[in-house]
């Protein structure tokens, strides 16, 4: 499938002079043959980097302040990297496929006029089932995770911001919610739900659900896609409480020495056919509105990867929270100190 949108790709002039840049990326979210691609039709290496979580991105580049040209960061994180001064702003000149872009996915609260960030995919956070066994079988909603029968046949990601969404959506608050009470009560809420943890992973948390180490995961809906493509019994569930939507951007940090190419990796990535063969790899939308056409249907109509709009009115964006991030921090690593 993947391969044939890939014979669609048009090519592009050469880059004068080749160059390189360097990316750093969620694990598992670009496909090779894109960067490949990229490299022949421009001459440019790309240099890539993983992180498993937002926190392990933001500390690294905080910390090292240089070294990387493109970073992947998610909303809330745009945010407080905008605020924090650690972005650099984008030459919109060089982006001329930057209006191929879905109008409600630009020029949003956290990022306004995109002046540092262009928006890469976007998605949800719920729950993957494996239903052929029986605690598989009796997830329906966040709730449900603190069925007893699930002790030690759960997976939770390696990030606090969606862990938090679990407890705090399962107790009617907002994912975004920043009152002291109310996270509190969210933190002794998954304290009793750590005995159902069998695993923490963000990096490939599919794999747990199709070894059968775990029998329920709460994943990214890419991560769900693939599993289910590989094994049908596993199911994504959007869960009745609410759940996290999210938007995933490229920006250049601070200290970024290639922005040349930089600037011509971000239009590249912007071009509809190759929008379309990242969203059919990697199983994560597009917010790219030209991108449909090259999409095959089974993708294109397929609830984990495009939710209807029914279930992405329950949904709810993860955005910024400001200084209430050190108290989530807090309680988490007291959280993880729990396992």
């Amino acid at each position: 499938m993947f391969a044939v949108i890939l014979t669609l790709l048009c090519s592009v002039p050469a880059f004068a002079g080749g160059g390189e840049l360097y990316l750093y990326i969620w694990s598992e979210y670009i496909p090779d043959e894109v960067v490949e691609n990229f490299t022949k039709e421009t001459g440019i290496k790309v240099n890539i980097s993983n992180y498993d979580s937002n926190e392990a991105m933001y500390a690294k580049i905080k910390l090292a302040g240089e070294g990387y040209d493109l970073i992947v960061p998610s909303s809330d994180y745009v945010g407080l990297m905008r605020r924090q001064d650690m972005l650099l702003p984008l030459d919109k000149s060089k982006l001329t496929n930057f209006a191929n872009l879905a109008k409600k996915f630009t020029d949003q609260p956290f990022d306004p006029d995109n002046t540092f960030s262009v928006p890469y995919m976007w998605g949800s956070t719920a729950i993957a089932v494996n239903t052929a066994t029986e605690e598989g079988k009796a997830v329906t909603s966040f709730k449900d995770l603190w069925n007893p029968a699930l002790k030690g046949h759960l997976l939770l990601p390696n990030d606090v911001r969606e862990v938090f969404t679990i407890a705090l959506k399962t107790l009617g608050y907002s994912l975004n919610d920043t009152d002291p009470a109310h996270l509190e009560q969210a933190f002794e809420k998954l304290k009793s739900l750590i005995p159902a943890v069998r695993v923490f992973d963000s990096d490939s948390p599919k794999q747990a659900l199709l070894s059968g180490e775990v029998s329920v995961g709460v994943v990214w809906n890419g991560e769900a896609f693939v599993a289910n493509q590989e094994n049908p019994e596993i199911k994504y569930i959007y869960p009745a409480e609410g759940y996290s939507l999210w938007l995933d951007s490229l920006c250049i940090p601070k200290g970024a020495k290639n922005l040349d190419e930089a600037h011509a990796f971000l239009n590249y990535l912007l071009r509809p056919d190759v929008a379309a063969a990242i969203s059919t790899e990697m199983g994560y939308s597009t917010p790219n509105a030209q991108a449909s056409e090259f999409i095959p249907e089974d993708v294109r109509t397929n609830n984990i990867v495009y939710p209807s709009e029914a279930i992405a009115a329950r949904g709810e964006f993860l955005d910024d929270i400001g200084e209430a991030m050190d108290t989530y921090e807090e309680y988490w690593v007291k959280l993880k100190g729990a396992e």
